[in-house]
């Protein structure tokens, strides 16, 4: 595996794979990587020729600067484990080779970065825009895999590459999970053992409030979750809503849509915890 931190020497190994009529596939991250991570490369090594792992924790995506201070890293481990499922380049830059100067553009993504985490995390989406479609560029990825434990982001990432007219193919993959359900995370390795044992009543709380669902209606099950989270001492839910799966608007009933959608953001301490599940698919 190479490790490269230049977008010129990426671009000449891609330009080498492609040149042979191999296909490149893209697996986006901020490193500190685990198995949800692993499961995306595997799965990219598979379907690709060539398999791109960025590793970039993004500043331009982060409101709360103290969040960014904080975010974990862990590159030589990260290379380790990407070398141990098969990837062929870790990209690894340095802010100032992705951000030489300020990145200026404002990327209208429509509703679906307006909702939920567009709502509590201002200007988070379009930094999110900002760097996947600089890895695009940089990389020109046939294919791109991306996690579904962030729901809401691929959302927005198919938005960016309407908006840039970009051929990339964008693959969503499962929600990877702890045995006992917990969804993996690198945000989970700043739980203390008490938090992480209080933490995993969030999924837990998900997959009874489907059994919940079945009897009860939107609103009630909304209620059932949020009051259920709250009631774990060190948790608090921001924000769950139940959309729809493809436009991200709330619905008001089961029978809205055939793709319904529960998405939450809980705080456990100053640790903030993301997942979802499927209602109706």
């Amino acid at each position: 595996m190479k490790v490269i931190t230049k977008i010129a020497d990426l671009q000449r190994e891609v330009a080498a794979v492609k040149g042979v009529g191999g296909k490149v596939g893209l697996v986006p991250t901020m490193g500190a990587l685990h198995n949800g991570h692993l499961q995306l490369v595997k799965r990219c090594v598979s379907e690709n020729d060539c398999c791109i792992v960025s590793v970039f924790v993004n500043p331009t995506q982060f409101n709360d600067k103290n969040d960014l201070l904080h975010y974990p890293r862990s590159l030589e481990n990260d290379c380790k484990l990407l070398e141990s499922v098969g990837c062929c380049i870790a990209f690894a830059p340095a802010v100032e080779e992705m951000y030489p100067e300020e990145d200026t553009r404002v990327f209208n993504l429509g509703k679906v970065a307006e909702v939920m985490e567009g709502k509590y995390r201002p200007g988070h989406f379009n930094g999110v825009a900002q760097i996947v479609s600089k890895l695009f560029y940089a990389a020109t990825p046939d294919r791109a895999y991306f996690g579904e434990k962030d729901f809401q982001q691929i959302a927005v990432i198919r938005s960016m590459a309407k908006l840039i007219d970009s051929p990339v193919e964008i693959i969503d993959c499962p929600i990877v999970r702890e045995e006992d359900g917990m969804a993996l995370s690198s945000r989970n390795a700043r739980l203390t053992p008490e938090q992480r044992k209080n933490a995993v009543n969030i999924s837990a709380t998900l997959f009874k409030s489907r059994n919940f669902a079945s009897g009860h209606s939107v609103t009630e099950t909304l209620n059932y979750v949020v009051d259920t989270v709250n009631a774990v001492p060190g948790l608090e839910v921001e924000y769950y809503e139940i959309v729809d799966g493809n436009t991200l608007l709330p619905v008001s009933d089961w029978n809205e849509s055939d793709f319904i959608v529960g998405c939450i953001t809980v705080y456990c301490g100053e640790v903030r915890l993301i997942d979802n599940i499927a209602y109706r698919r």
